[in-house]
């Protein structure tokens, strides 16, 4: 009885898993042409991915438990190799259930050994070789400085840079032109090579400029817990007519009268009535042949229309005063509650907060306007809208021909403050914006000629991966191969479509650019949406670029959080790990590099790497063999 169960289910299993494979078989028949137009490198990876995807449109978890009860494979690691993973298990069903087997398709399963080989064979084509005892590539974005320091180029490359990115949204051709000349010299020093990638900047939708708030400068001194004044406020006058920058870090810049200034002598004292009224002293501490430096031990607040009066304790000559020529006024800022209404414009007019009457009823909502107006011809009304990387959330309320009405619904505590040039997503919109920009169609000219790698930023359809593969048809026969940026919810959705379209060139990649793509999918779902993308390019054999914030603190300020060296850590999952610019780069290289080269002796993707470990021999009293 109990052996006749077992036979039952082993067949019932055997069943279920033979009419998958058939949907799997089949699903590359009805796609041929789609697999007939790739590169011939990518006809297997293709087929795979056809057949990857026609086994994950089935829930199987039910399926694999049974398989893993049987002492089976139940398919967990079969990206790279689907169905001849699937055509093993079945195998084994068949001859414990004592009937025979014989796998028939239209084309040769890939073997486990030919699909992990071929990934790797399309990361050394798209990123170049991989370092020695690493695998995984470091891509580095250049900060402006690229251009003019050689040293900091070289230092990268020689901490472990393995790709050069260059962000085509900053700077100009001829900067970019610098850093590549200093790549390719480092290159020549080190002995080592390193990929050029340039990223499109792609449409960029943000909110408008805010009018203007007051000009008007606070000055004040330091002050310790008990209101003493431990360091006085440090002001830097400059001429005018040719201002210069302060040379240390100053509280306050003000531009003044030449021949004023010119008089000016250590120990001058300097008298002025503030915004306010208040009578204020200004004591010159330093003189120098680009300006004064001048002290106050008094909170100040200086305007345009601000007068100084200069008073030497031994006499004066000449001019007495001067007005401050000028104050930078500041933009001001919008700040949004939940339930707030925010009216977005069509226009450029400077955006403004809401107003109220004395008692407090509002007389009109804060209005801003958009880089981008056309897209709101695609929006409707009770679509989601986020603005500045999620900070702020919204539904369309309400439209017209020139305004979009949105109700905040996502605000922190206490308001959130909204500025101009902030991001803004709508992942709910079937937005028609082109993927290349005019600006991006000039750019290219530069990357065709220049870079091994061109990345399209919010690539969201094979429509949009074919425009720039026509566009690059023009330029040239050295095309740069193309990466996918994938940062949008649409882009996500459509990814299988793009990559079999990016698989018409010998080359490509695809980048999953964390930042824009948690605020469209929602943070909570990022962790999932990013591993959905690491099986379909493993399916396709495209190699992967972990991008956004990775050891950002690091980079910026020098000290990594916890969380980040995590998250370093479980980006040896993917074929490149991207860095951004920051003022202690070197340092991040460095440090993901050694990273990196730890990681890789416990992890091969998704599969445990059985590398002896030291814990395990404590309980044996050996001593384990050093290791690095």
């Amino acid at each position: 009885m109990t052996t006749s169960l077992a036979s039952d289910d082993i067949i019932s299993v055997r069943q279920a898993l033979a009419a998958i494979r058939t949907e799997m078989v089949s699903a590359e028949g009805l796609s041929s042409p789609r697999v007939d137009a790739v590169h011939p490198h990518f006809r297997a990876s293709a087929q795979n991915l056809l057949h990857y995807l026609a086994l994950r449109r089935h829930d199987v978890r039910a399926l694999q438990r049974r398989l893993a009860a049987m002492g089976l494979s139940s398919l967990g690691r079969a990206e790279s190799n689907v169905l001849a993973s699937v055509d093993a298990v079945l195998h084994v069903l068949h001859h414990l259930s004592d009937s025979h087997w014989m796998a028939s398709s239209p084309t040769e399963a890939l073997d486990f050994d030919r699909g992990k080989r071929l990934l790797q064979e399309h990361t050394d084509a798209l990123l170049g070789p991989p370092s020695p005892g690493r695998a995984v590539r470091i891509m580095v974005t250049m900060p402006s400085e690229a251009a003019t320091d050689y040293s900091l180029v070289h230092n990268l490359l020689l901490q472990g840079m393995d790709c050069m990115r260059i962000n085509c949204a900053h700077d100009e051709a001829a900067a970019w032109l610098r850093m590549i000349e200093h790549l390719r010299r480092a290159e020549r020093a080190l002995g080592r090579s390193c990929r050029v990638v340039m990223d499109l900047a792609g449409p960029k939708l943000r909110t408008g400029p805010l009018a203007l708030g007051p000009a008007v400068l606070r000055v004040r001194p330091r002050r310790d817990v008990y209101g003493n004044v431990t360091e006085p406020a440090r002001l830097w006058l400059t001429r005018a007519d040719a201002p210069q920058e302060a040379p240390s870090t100053s509280d306050a810049i003000l531009p003044v009268d030449a021949l004023w200034l010119e008089r000016l002598r250590v120990g001058d004292r300097v008298r002025l009535v503030d915004a306010r009224g208040a009578r204020r002293r200004l004591t010159v501490v330093e003189v120098t042949a680009r300006g004064c430096w001048a002290e106050s031990r008094r909170t100040a607040y200086i305007t345009p229309r601000t007068t100084l009066r200069r008073q030497r304790t031994k006499g004066a000559h000449g001019l007495r005063e001067t007005r401050v020529a000028g104050v930078p006024a500041p933009e001001n800022a919008i700040t949004l509650r939940q339930h707030d209404l925010l009216v977005i414009s069509r226009d450029r007019v400077p955006g403004r907060p809401a107003t109220f009457d004395s008692a407090g009823i509002l007389l009109s909502a804060a209005e801003i306007g958009c880089t981008l107006p056309h897209v709101f011809d695609d929006v409707r009304v009770g679509e989601a809208i986020l603005i500045d990387d999620g900070k702020i959330g919204g539904r369309i309320e309400a439209m017209d021909a020139t305004r979009v009405h949105v109700r905040i619904t996502q605000a922190r505590v206490g308001g959130a403050q909204l500025r101009g040039d902030r991001s803004i997503n709508l992942p709910e919109s079937a937005l028609q914006l082109p993927a290349l920009t005019d600006q991006d169609l000039l750019d290219l000219a530069f990357v065709a000629r220049h870079a091994d790698v061109v990345e399209l930023s919010f690539a969201s359809s094979a429509g949009d991966v074919a425009a720039l593969q026509r566009q690059l048809d023009t330029l040239g026969n050295q095309q740069p191969a193309i990466v996918l940026k994938i940062e949008t919810r649409r882009g996500f959705e459509n990814l299988p479509d793009m990559l079999l379209t990016a698989m018409r060139a010998p080359s490509c990649g695809v980048m999953i650019a964390r930042g824009d793509l948690a605020v469209e999918c929602g943070f909570e779902r990022l962790a999932e949406v990013q591993e959905e993308i690491l099986w379909v390019c493993e399916a396709a054999h495209v190699p992967v670029i972990w991008a956004t914030q990775v050891l950002e603190s690091l980079a910026k300020d020098g000290m990594p959080t916890r969380a980040e060296i995590t998250d370093a850590a479980m980006s040896d999952r993917a074929e490149c790990v991207m860095l951004n610019k920051g003022p202690h780069i070197v340092s991040a290289v460095r440090v993901l590099d050694d990273i990196l080269r730890r990681m890789q002796a416990h992890h091969d993707k998704k599969r445990a790497m059985l590398r002896e470990l030291r814990v395990a021999h404590s309980l044996t009293g050996e001593s384990p063999v050093p290791r690095g």
